[in-house]
């Protein structure tokens, strides 16, 4: 079946509110702890209409043998095959005992716990296990089974999950990376050997027992947060100059004399020193591939600058125009090297070229007698960068073309309009060139167009973009979709132009 969340299933089959809904998904978003420390299943029952239970979720144990190969999410089960949960959901408090899982033949128990919301039983959680495959007892079993019966009830009073501004735990460690059992004065009562491990790999070998974390050398910061807002804290910190660790506090909360204390908490920690190192290995490479694209754009400017300054002392018109067609072209691949050096990543949105990029064209076709208006449509999402540029190029020859070809200097046309526009259709960048021009003869063919620019075009979309150009004259239907009004004579040409784009 496919998938479907927490939320879609509860509103489909239930009348629980959109509180109780959110309580029952944040406790799913916090039971994979659950799950590591009672090395079992968890499942999510919600009653339905009749005598029925629906799996609204449901989770596996990092730390032991699940017993159910199948996912169960959606399926449905009845009182008589799991009367636990109706006895758990009447009684108000955790029920235990056998039950039959077909395919498996060991002795297979359930502790089924009532989910309390607002003093309301709006579902039943249950610990599914085989007595025969789990794990054999030992102090850390026994540890952590003490610690998920703590949090049990926690989940009968409505105390867990905790409401409010919680700490995000699909960042945070897991159970066996590394956990810490804190007692009500925040003393170490027990260290996993996973966390032992981490402690000594900061120079941190006597014994935790007893004392607490900043007695042992650790920040502790994240357990003081935890006991005094009596909600999780996610923290990472250098503990040393090369030992980055990352912990997760969740405090236990006990209802003493009608009164919420915290009576201790679990400090889950992951030593995240190599991860935090390619961190920084990876921003000092985009910080020296940004220094690059800089350094690229200063030395193209220079280059055009050269140039405009050898176009002074050219007198043949058709020099100067090719010299200032040159100049334009290396202006546009300046302009995207610029903007590759003020982006993070290898990548770009094209729509940051697109815009400067009308603004050069304009700044460098206008004249008072053929005054032209360009605008943008669409952003066309971000590119790679050996994309954007031979694009870059390719739009600016068009644009060049379209004002050329479309209202020539000295025709009497005063000017037109000039429309780009961007989409994005399943795996294609469509981008449509689209003028109010005098459009192309009627016999116009792309392939034998003998000009240089349009000889550029041609090469990097089939070679370097691998993709199509198109040259017709515009429909009406096209011009009005950019506002523009068809003139007398004049019938406008589209650019179309398709290039795959490469699949994540």
């Amino acid at each position: 079946m496919p998938m479907t969340t927490i939320g879609e299933l509860a509103r489909q089959h239930t009348d629980l509110s959109k509180e109780q809904i959110g309580h029952l998904v944040n406790l799913a978003s916090e039971w994979g702890m659950l799950a590591d420390v009672c090395f079992a299943d968890l499942l999510m029952y919600v009653p339905v209409e009749g005598d029925n239970w629906l799996v609204l979720a449901q989770v596996r144990a990092a730390t032991g043998q699940t017993l159910y190969l199948a996912d169960w999410v959606g399926s449905q089960t009845s009182s008589v095959e799991r009367p636990l949960l109706a006895a758990a959901t009447k009684s108000g408090v955790p029920c235990e005992g056998e039950i039959f899982i077909q395919g498996v033949v060991e002795d297979c128990r359930m502790m089924a716990i009532p989910v309390q919301f607002e003093g309301e039983v709006i579902a039943v959680l249950t610990r599914e296990w085989s007595q025969h495959t789990g794990r054999q007892p030992g102090e850390l079993e026994r540890t952590y089974l003490e610690i998920f019966d703590r949090f049990a009830e926690m989940i009968v009073r409505g105390a867990f999950p905790f409401v409010g501004r919680v700490a995000d735990s699909s960042v945070a460690p897991r159970v066996g990376d590394g956990a810490i059992v804190l007692d009500a004065d925040a003393r170490v009562r027990y260290a996993s050997p996973n966390a032992t491990s981490a402690l000594h790999r900061v120079g941190i070998s006597a014994n935790a027992v007893g004392q607490t974390l900043s007695e042992l050398g650790v920040i502790d910061s994240s357990v003081r947060q935890a006991f005094e807002r009596r909600e999780p804290v996610v923290e990472e910190f250098e503990q040393t100059s090369e030992v980055t660790l990352l912990t997760r506090c969740i405090p236990i909360v006990d209802d003493v004399d009608g009164e919420s204390v915290v009576t201790g908490a679990v400090m889950l920690l992951r030593d995240v020193s190599e991860l935090r190192r390619r961190d920084r290995l990876l921003l000092s490479k985009d910080a020296t591939i940004r220094e690059i694209h800089h350094r690229v754009k200063n030395n193209l400017q220079t280059i055009s600058s050269l140039l405009r300054l050898q176009a002074r002392r050219l007198e043949s018109p058709e020099a100067k125009a090719a010299v200032a067609e040159s100049v334009r072209r290396i202006r546009t691949i300046a302009l995207v090297h610029e903007t590759l050096s003020r982006e993070p990543g290898d990548d770009v949105a094209f729509v940051e070229i697109v815009r400067p990029l009308l603004r050069l064209v304009e700044e460098s076709l206008q004249s008072p007698e053929r005054p032209m208006r360009f605008m943008v449509i669409g952003d066309g999402g971000r590119l790679a960068a050996t994309v954007v540029t031979p694009l870059s190029v390719v739009l600016t020859e068009l644009l060049q073309n379209a004002v050329d070809h479309g209202f020539p200097e000295g025709d009497g046309s005063g000017g037109g309009n000039v429309a780009v526009r961007l989409q994005v259709e399943e795996s294609e960048l469509l981008i449509s060139v689209i003028d109010d021009g005098r459009g192309i003869p009627a016999d116009f063919k792309l392939a034998d167009a003998k000009g240089l620019g349009l000889s550029i075009v041609r090469t990097l979309v089939t070679t370097e973009l691998a993709g199509t150009i198109e040259m017709r004259p515009a429909h009406a239907e096209e011009l009005a979709e950019v506002e523009f009004v068809p003139r007398d004579g004049n019938t406008g040409t589209v650019i179309l132009l398709r290039v795959p784009l490469q699949s994540d």
